[in-house]
């Protein structure tokens, strides 16, 4: 099922199969959201929860159980339920049940996914719960992926585009090259730069994960029209850049997470691993992204 709300600059339809934004147009009703061909990547804004990245081995222990875990959790996957939309707020939830604790993750938790529209900005907030009634702490990560539509139109390329900062940046750059875990290794592949030039082999190895950003803001400009998405990025630990290894490039993710991939030399024990919280029953946790189109 989807649901739609609007104001006058941006329409946005979100599906409650992984309480994901599915389209977003602009005033003159252009798509600007990645449209999920499957030939190239099938997906247009997904959730990442409860973990970011990959599970060293796929899987993870708790309670002397093993338990198979793929891709950036398993959020984005399930069918969501939807609360409300009305107005300029889209509201979803999803609950852990007995099977969801039984083959996939053996906590209780309550993740809310609440969409609002301000002007030509969507706010996106994600909200993680731990019920009173939980027997234990919950342990999880939580990131972002949506993935912009690019060239903006027909008269412009690849090379049209590039990366912003608002302040010139240093990125330490995480590695997880080849297999998505952590390699223990990092380093500079720009230093002391504003901006980082879009090119049709940029992500030829993959994703680019940034530590450490001092910038609050990370978009996407076209370069001679100075049109632009841009995601307020202030708070989060890390930053990704993607894209699919298409040529040539079709769409950009800007992801900020709140949490890493799993680590080459990680214990397969959950409560050993990092994590971007961990909530006693009755806390609650939340991270917003907004993000901004000017085009």
């Amino acid at each position: 099922m989807q649901a739609t709300i609007h104001n006058e600059f941006l329409t946005l339809t979100v599906d409650t199969l992984g309480a994901e934004a599915v389209s977003l147009k602009n005033a003159a009703g252009e798509e600007l959201l990645w449209q999920a061909d499957p030939a190239v990547w099938k997906r247009h804004a997904p959730i990442l929860f409860p973990w970011t990245g990959k599970l060293p081995g796929g899987t993870f222990t708790h309670g002397g159980k093993t338990y198979k875990g793929g891709q950036h959790g398993f959020a984005r996957d399930l069918e969501h339920t939807l609360l409300r939309a009305e107005g300029d707020t889209i509201e979803l939830e999803l609950r852990s049940d007995d099977a969801i604790k039984a083959e996939r993750f053996p906590f209780d938790f309550v993740l809310t996914s609440t969409f609002r529209l301000e002007g030509k900005t969507v706010h996106h907030t994600l909200t993680v719960a731990n019920p009173e009634t939980a027997a234990e702490e919950l342990r999880f990560g939580i990131g972002y992926h949506p993935a912009f539509r690019i060239p903006f139109d027909a008269s412009h390329t690849t090379t049209d585009y590039e990366f912003r900062f608002d302040q010139p940046e240093s990125p330490m750059i995480l590695d997880a090259y080849p297999n998505g875990l952590l390699t223990g290794r990092c380093g500079y592949r720009w230093k002391n730069v504003s901006a980082i030039p879009l090119t049709d082999d940029l992500f030829a190895n993959d994703s680019f994960c940034m530590a450490g950003l001092r910038t609050r803001t990370l978009g996407i400009y076209e370069k001679d029209t100075g049109r632009h998405i841009v995601c307020n990025v202030e708070g989060y630990p890390y930053s990704l850049i993607w894209s699919a290894p298409a040529k040539p490039v079709r769409f950009v993710c800007i992801e900020p997470w709140q949490s890493l991939p799993g680590a080459e030399n990680d214990p397969q024990a959950w409560t050993e691993r990092a994590a971007a919280a961990c909530l006693a029953p009755g806390q609650h946790w939340a991270t917003t992204l907004s993000t901004t189109f000017e085009r």
